[in-house]
C-alpha cells in the first residue's frame, strides 16, 4: 500500500503541479483572447439569459437548472476548506491567484458549455448526453479525422473514478464529521440519512437533480454570502488590511520564486481550479442536458460558473479568514504565521467563530452540510454520464446503487488513499479535456464571431 500511495502521490504532483497549471491557465488565456474576453463582455447578458424563459430546444432541464447542477458540484467543501488550505500553505496572496484563475476560467467554462451543446447526443432513454468525451470524440473526429474516441474514454474513466471519492465519500465524510462535531450526532446515522436523501433525488435522474439543485444551490449560496457579509460589516475596519495582505503577498519573493512556480501562485491556482473546476471538464456534462439549442448562449450562461464560485463565494471565505486575525504577515520579512497551525475547515470555522462568536460556527456547519450534499448530487450525474460513455446506459443502474452505498461508507470511514486517488484522477480529467478545448478552439471562436455578427447576442 505504501508503494501504491507513493505512485499516486507522484501522479498527483504532476496532475496539480506547475506544468498542468500552465496548461490550465494557458488554455483559459487562449480562450479569453480568442473570444475577446467573452466572460466579462457578456457578464450582464449572462444573468439576463440565466433567468430568461425564452430558451427553446431539446433537453432535460432548463438552462438555469443546468448552471445550478454544475454549481452544485463546484460550490462544495473546496469553498470552505480549500480556500483556507490555499492561504495556510501559500499565504494570503494565493487568493489573488485564485481570482486570476477564475478570471480566465470563465472563458474556459464558456467554451466547455458551448461545445457540450454542439456535440451532445440523445441516448436510448431519450435523454441528452454530452461533455468532453463527446466533443472530443465527435468534434475532433470531424475536424481532424481519425478516431479520437480513446481520448474521450480516458476522460470518462478519470471522471468515473473521481466521482466515487471527491464527489462522494469525501463529501459524505465532511458532512458526518461536521454534524458530529457540532451536535454530537453519530456519524453512522448521518451517513444513513445522507445516503437515503441522495438516493431519493438521484432515482429520478437529471430532471429530479435539476429540480433540487435549482432550489438548494441559490439558497445555500445566499445564506453563506449573507452570513459572510454580516461578519465583514461587523469588522469593516479590518477589510483594507485584508486586501493589503492579499496584494502584498501575491507578488512577494515567495510568490514568484522557487521552482517552476512560486508557492503562492501554485497553491492559489491549484485551489482555484479545484474549487471552480474550470478546465477539468465536469461542468459541461451538466450543461449538455440544458433545454437550449443555442450553443453560444449556453456557453455565456456557463461562463458564470467561475465568477459565482470563486470571485464571489471563495472571496467571502478568504476575507473572513483574513479579517479574523488568525493569519498574520511579518511586515519586515513577509513571513506568515497561522494561529495554532490551523488549516482547512478548522481554520475557516475558527475564523468565522472568532469574527462572529456563536453564529459564525453555525454558518460554517450549515454551509458544509449543504455544500457537500449538493456536490454529491452533481457528481453523481457526472459519474453516471462517464459510466454511460464507457459501458453503456444499462450499467448506470448498477453505478447508481454502488454510489449510494459508498455515501454511507464514506461517512463512517475516512480513507486517505481514497482521497488521494480521487484527487489525482480529478486533476487528470483536465488533460484530455484541455486537449479537446484547444483542438476545437477554432470552432469556439468561429461560432462566437458568427453569433455576434448575426446579432444573436449583443456585443
Amino acid at each position: 500500500m505504501e508503494i501504491l500511495n507513493a505512485i499516486i502521490g507522484k501522479i498527483n504532483s504532476f496532475a496539480w503541479g506547475g506544468v498542468m497549471i500552465f496548461f490550465l491557465v494557458g488554455t483559459g488565456l487562449t480562450l479569453t483572447l480568442g473570444t475577446r474576453v467573452v466572460q466579462f463582455r457578456k457578464l450582464g447578458y449572462a444573468f439576463k439569459l440565466l433567468f430568461s424563459k425564452e430558451h427553446k430546444g431539446e433537453g432535460d432541464i432548463t438552462p438555469f437548472q443546468a448552471l445550478m447542477t454544475s454549481l452544485a458540484a463546484t460550490i462544495g467543501t473546496g469553498n470552505i476548506a480549500g480556500v483556507a488550505s490555499a492561504i495556510a500553505a501559500g499565504g494570503p496572496g494565493a487568493v489573488f491567484w485564485m481570482w486570476v484563475t477564475a478570471a480566465v476560467g470563465g472563458a474556459t467554462k464558456y467554451g466547455e458549455a458551448l461545445l457540450a451543446i454542439k456535440y451532445r447526443i440523445t441516448n436510448e432513454k431519450g435523454e441528452k448526453s454530452g461533455g468532453p468525451m463527446y466533443y472530443i470524440k465527435f468534434g475532433m473526429n470531424e475536424k481532424y479525422g481519425g478516431n479520437w474516441a480513446w481520448l474521450g474514454w480516458m476522460f470518462a474513466f478519470f471522471g468515473a473514478v473521481a466521482s466515487f471519492g471527491i464527489g462522494n465519500m469525501v463529501q459524505a465524510n465532511s458532512v458526518a464529521d461536521s454534524v458530529n462535531t457540532s451536535i454530537g450526532f453519530p456519524v453512522m446515522f448521518t451517513g444513513i440519512i445522507v445516503a437515503l436523501a441522495a438516493a431519493l433525488v438521484i432515482i429520478g435522474g437529471i430532471k429530479s437533480i435539476g429540480k433540487v439543485t435549482e432550489k438548494i444551490v441559490p439558497f445555500m449560496a445566499i445564506v453563506y454570502i449573507i452570513g459572510s457579509l454580516i461578519i465583514l460589516f461587523r469588522n469593516a475596519a479590518a477589510i483594507p488590511d485584508a486586501f493589503g495582505m492579499i496584494f502584498t503577498n501575491a507578488f512577494s519573493t515567495k510568490a514568484v520564486g522557487g521552482g517552476l512556480l512560486g508557492t503562492v501562485i501554485r497553491f492559489g491556482v491549484a485551489r482555484g481550479v479545484f474549487s471552480n473546476e474550470a478546465g477539468l471538464g465536469s461542468a459541461p456534462i451538466a450543461h449538455a442536458a440544458s433545454r437550449n439549442d443555442d450553443a453560444v448562449k449556453q456557453g455565456i450562461i456557463g461562463s458564470l460558473g467561475s465568477f459565482l464560485d470563486t470571485l464571489v463565494v471563495c472571496s467571502m471565505t478568504a476575507l473572513v479568514i483574513l479579517i479574523s486575525g488568525l493569519v498574520t504577515l511579518d511586515p519586515t520579512t513577509g513571513a506568515m504565521t497561522v494561529a495554532n497551525g490551523l488549516d482547512g475547515a478548522a481554520l475557516t470555522t475558527t475564523a468565522f467563530n472568532t469574527a462572529f462568536p456563536g453564529i459564525g460556527g453555525i454558518i460554517i456547519s450549515v454551509g458544509l452540510i449543504f455544500f457537500a450534499f449538493s456536490t454529491i448530487l452533481g457528481w453523481y450525474y457526472y459519474g453516471s454520464k462517464c459510466i454511460e460513455y464507457i459501458a453503456g446506459i444499462r450499467t448506470v443502474e448498477v453505478y447508481k446503487w454502488v454510489f449510494v452505498v459508498l455515501i454511507f461508507l464514506g461517512s463512517i470511514y475516512k480513507s486517505d488513499f481514497v482521497w488521494n486517488i480521487s484527487d489525482t484522477f480529478n486533476g487528470l480529467m483536465a488533460i484530455p479535456n484541455l486537449i479537446g478545448l484547444l483542438a476545437l478552439s477554432p470552432v469556439i471562436f468561429a461560432m462566437t464571431k458568427q453569433s455576434e455578427q448575426k446579432d444573436k447576442i449583443p456585443s
